[in-house]
């Protein structure tokens, strides 16, 4: 579902209102586009299928799953398939492991997709027991999946330098640091997320 357009600009002029810099900005580049993916498991494997590898490959690696194990790519039909016929798909050892560990906690029900806690922490908390998924993982779908308002993913490159670019800051706040500076904007900080991806490379800036 994710966060929708009305609603990111509703955050946005709210944290423009406090936050001049932001207003110019917004200004400049006017708003973002709404960045919505589907909530379940299939874009939690198509995030592992994606790892470290182009936009293209995880493409072709996409495809190929879709073929192996049907259009629905059910969680059991996974688990079923040996070590060769996942490698002949492109999935590493490594993103073998990943992906197992994935469907096995949605098939067991330890992990319900569809009732993720709602204090983001906790859910966060629940993804991450996924091999492969960290936290900027588990946030990226909170944000993008689930359209959770205030998903702040600090550990992105892209944040970083979007929102020191922002501020006008020296030079590129640590994650640390990229947490601190947004504090003040709760409960708004996924539409600024969004807004700083949207500014990262953008030349009215």
């Amino acid at each position: 579902m994710g966060l929708k357009i009305a609603q990111i600009r509703k955050s946005l002029d709210a944290i423009a209102a406090r936050e001049p810099s932001i207003a110019t900005a917004l200004q400049q580049t006017g708003y973002p586009e709404e960045r919505i993916r589907p909530t379940g498991y299939r874009t939690l494997l198509r995030t592992i299928v994606g790892q470290q590898v182009s936009v293209a490959s995880a493409a072709s690696v996409w495809n190929k799953l879709e073929v192996l194990l049907g259009e629905d790519m059910l969680p059991e039909e996974l688990l079923a398939q040996d070590f060769d016929a996942l490698r002949a798909c492109g999935l590493s050892r490594q993103k073998q492991g990943y992906a197992r560990s994935l469907c096995e906690l949605v098939v067991s029900g330890e992990l319900d997709l569809d009732d993720l806690p709602q204090d983001d922490e906790e859910a966060i908390a629940e993804l991450i027991k996924i091999k492969g998924i960290g936290r900027w993982s588990a946030e990226i779908y909170l944000l993008f999946a689930e359209g959770r308002p205030d998903i702040w993913p600090a550990g992105d490159l892209a944040v970083q330098i979007g929102i020191g670019k922002l501020l006008g800051l020296p030079e590129r706040p640590s994650e640390k640091e990229t947490r601190a500076l947004a504090e003040s904007w709760r409960p708004h900080r996924g539409a600024l997320a969004i807004f700083t991806w949207h500014c990262y490379n953008n030349p009215a800036l």
